[in-house]
């Protein structure tokens, strides 16, 4: 399922409050044989987004608002490479959750951390919650990043979003939808790709509900 058919069903069901389960087109060739095991222990970060270590490079400030927090455990590693991938990861799905809030499907960081089919599909997406005046409240923790290099140089990064804490409010009428607890542990499966200025963008976005139970 690519992300504007899921789209669809969010327009008439809004079945899922966080509507996070969207599922990017295309996706890794590893994308059916890698799977996320249980959560990472690791420390959390501030929702606030926190630049790379790539310090030269100029990018987006991203800035959530008090009621939307988002957390992220284990997302260290010890390879600079494969950190900067788990940065550029990280960056990118706060600034799809960004946009979403702004109601802004041409944010800066939206095109900033995606490109190709991830940025079409993404936009296509937030534009789903902006003609449904939705935007997302609560709490969610993105957990157990696994990334690496493929052979061909571009990055694969899988993780869980725990959106159990998370909802959907309507902008006009303060209505809220909570995320279903079989579904609320999404698993996402990215690729990405170095562009020239050295920052790691999302091609593909895959997605599972309940991936990570």
């Amino acid at each position: 399922m690519n992300r504007s058919a899921r789209l669809v069903t969010a327009a008439l069901t809004v079945s899922t409050a966080m509507l996070l389960t969207a599922c990017g087109s295309g996706g890794s060739d590893d994308s059916s044989s890698d799977k996320i095991k249980g959560a990472d222990a690791g420390a959390a970060s501030s929702s606030s987004a926190s630049a790379s270590a790539a310090s030269d490079i100029k990018r987006p400030k991203i800035t959530l608002p008090r009621s939307l927090q988002v957390t992220f455990s284990g997302w260290k590693n010890s390879d600079p490479k494969l950190q900067a991938i788990l940065d550029d990861g990280r960056q990118q799905l706060l600034g799809s959750y960004s946009a979403i809030v702004e109601a802004d499907a041409e944010s800066e960081a939206m095109t900033f951390y995606n490109t190709g089919v991830a940025l079409t599909t993404g936009k296509e997406w937030v534009n789903g919650f902006v003609k449904n005046d939705l935007t997302l409240i609560g709490e969610a923790r993105a957990y157990n990043p696994q990334t690496r290099i493929s052979p061909d140089g571009s990055g694969t990064l899988f993780y869980c979003v725990d959106e159990s804490k998370g909802a959907t409010k309507n902008r006009k009428t303060g209505e809220t939808t909570n995320t279903p607890a079989d579904k609320a542990q999404v698993l996402y499966r990215t690729k990405l790709s170095k562009n020239d200025a050295g920052v790691w963008q999302t091609t593909t976005v895959t997605t599972t509900q309940g991936g990570c139970q």
